[in-house]
């Protein structure tokens, strides 16, 4: 183990000038992670319009599934009434929906891996559209629920593969801010839903709210079979080869180094960058199935190994009792619990707004508008920020990334995050002019999508080999943790909005404050986790290649 390269932890900035591999056209001194291989089909070797047109197929999906999936939030009370179906059995089937959109993964992940994930973009959005049209039909709790699980699963790529697809295209320095984009359309869109959703109903009746989502839908999915492309490639190196050569420290070498990490010696594979082979026509580009990447055995593997990554700390966030002992796991997961007030909002707007201050549907779903706002200008700043702060701390330790470095923004969502959900809830009982909610409702949100981006990323950077396998187990929390709100706050605000709201704050910021002993201890659980996660690496990657 002690050979080993600790997992996360590479040579992103060449300070001395002498490294040979390939580096960032732009900034000549950052060296390119994961190392694009020659081939001109490489996803990584695409020209930038072409990555652009791919991200753009990638947020058409997420921004049109998200949009079916939350639209009727706004309108839950009409919704109850027409359809029969009790508002907290519309709220438990949300929940449902939730908690599959992860464990779903453990069906749609390795498909997509072993198979592609292009056929499997194009599965869900028709088996998405379905669902929708299903649902202006359904008058018994027992239907909604059996929609709401079935679309849980069969929407689970927006939630992780989607993620994997943008790592499969940008380089570690740039991944940042491509993150903060998804996760605008992930989140912005779940929100901005609810503001038409809400005229809709007032004007056509709340079938229309589904209608127009299908329209919507099927609109994306015509988009997504002509330009969305295949970005599964079998590169054949892993990041422990990457690693090797570009002379990152393993455990005995770090000791011999100085704090600035000057005695690193980086040697990346080569200089040239001739591409090689001939590039896909735009009808092999629409191929749906072009090659098994996996085999059967990996397939299988992938099924059941985002269970046993519930052991890496970093995967799951432990709190740490000791910088040499770590106690059970709690629920200061990150993404869960950015995702979590979410669901706090969905859960409540319509009752906040509809019963304290009178609102019509329509206007509910005005009030979207703060959170969509709130989100969309975290997710640029976010992931953008993060990535140039990744470079400038690596620069000051000689060229060295380290996944933790991105977690000290972590700070400020720490602190806005009560003052946001307790203007939100406390205001609301205190009947303060409805504005306040609304900003509150803003700044809840652009936490969520902030924290959102920066365990995304800190993830990938450091398990980037497995990505899809370790942000399967990501989600499997996380969508726990959601399911479980679900399910909490219809009771819990049986205190009272002050009461309720002011205890989820102190939970909520107690939560964020985690990342601080992440900070100070990540690194060992990456280096404790080298052996089993690069003999995990050896055997799905290599294996048959």
């Amino acid at each position: 183990m002690s050979n080993l390269p600790i997992p996360g932890s590479v040579v992103l900035v060449d300070l001395d000038g002498h490294a040979n591999g390939p580096h960032a056209s732009a900034h000549n001194d950052i060296i390119l992670h994961p190392t694009p291989s020659r081939d001109v089909n490489d996803p990584l070797n695409w020209s930038k319009w072409r990555k652009q047109l791919h991200f753009a197929m990638l947020m058409t999906y997420t921004l049109t599934a998200g949009i079916a999936g939350t639209a009727f939030n706004s309108v839950l009370l009409p919704l109850s009434t027409e359809s029969g179906v009790p508002v907290g059995d519309l709220v438990a089937g949300i929940g449902y929906m939730f908690l599959l959109l992860g464990w779903g993964g453990l069906i749609t992940q390795p498909l997509a891996m072993t198979f592609g994930k292009r056929p499997i973009y194009l599965i869900s959005q028709i088996g998405h559209l379905g669902m929708v049209c299903w649902m202006p039909f359904i008058h018994s709790s027992g239907i909604w629920f059996a929609n709401r699980i079935i679309m849980g699963i069969l929407v689970s790529p927006i939630e992780m593969l989607v993620e994997i697809s943008i790592a499969d295209i940008f380089f570690a320095h740039e991944r940042g801010f491509y993150m903060g984009l998804y996760v605008i359309f992930l989140v912005g869109g779940n929100y901005i839903a609810p503001v038409w959703a809400g005229f809709a109903n007032d004007s056509f009746g709340y079938k229309w709210v589904f209608w127009i989502s299908a329209i919507q839908l099927a609109a994306g999915t015509v988009a997504m079979a002509l330009f969305m492309e295949e970005t599964n490639y079998v590169r054949g190196t892993t990041e422990l080869q990457e690693q090797h050569d570009i002379g990152t420290p393993t455990d005995d070498a770090e000791k011999n180094t100085d704090a600035k990490g000057d005695d690193i010696l980086v040697q990346t594979v080569s200089a040239g960058r001739a591409l090689e082979g001939t590039p896909y026509t735009f009808v092999q580009k629409l191929a749906l199935y072009r090659q098994r990447y996996t085999d059967t055995r990996t397939l299988y593997a992938q099924i059941y190994r985002p269970i046993i990554f519930l052991r890496y700390p970093v995967v799951v966030w432990y709190v740490p009792l000791s910088p040499t002992r770590l106690t059970r796991p709690r629920s200061g997961f990150l993404y869960g619990a950015s995702v979590m007030w979410y669901n706090v909002l969905n859960a409540t707007a319509s009752l906040l707004f509809t019963e304290v201050y009178g609102f019509k549907p329509s206007g509910v779903g005005l009030t979207y508008l703060g959170p969509t706002i709130g989100a969309t200008i975290a997710g640029l700043l976010s992931g953008w920020l993060a990535d140039l702060w990744l470079v400038r701390q690596a620069r000051r330790k000689g060229g060295m990334r380290e996944p933790e470095d991105r977690l000290w923004l972590m700070a400020f969502i720490t602190v806005l995050f009560p003052a946001g959900l307790i203007l939100w809830g406390v205001g609301a009982a205190k009947q303060i002019h409805w504005i306040g909610l609304v900003i509150g409702g803003g700044i809840v949100a652009a936490t969520g999508a902030s924290a959102a981006t920066f365990s995304i990323n800190y993830v990938l950077d450091s398990y980037k080999d497995l990505g899809g396998e370790v942000m399967l187990t990501v989600m499997l929390v996380r969508n726990t943790m959601s399911f479980a709100m679900n399910y909490a706050i219809t009771p819990w605000l049986k205190m009272g909005y002050q009461n309720t709201f002011i205890m989820a704050a102190l939970l909520g910021m107690a939560l964020y404050a985690t990342f601080y002993p992440v900070i100070l201890i990540g690194k060992r659980w990456r280096k404790a986790s080298a052996k089993s996660y690069w003999g995990y690496v050896e055997s799905s990657i290599m294996a048959g290649h």
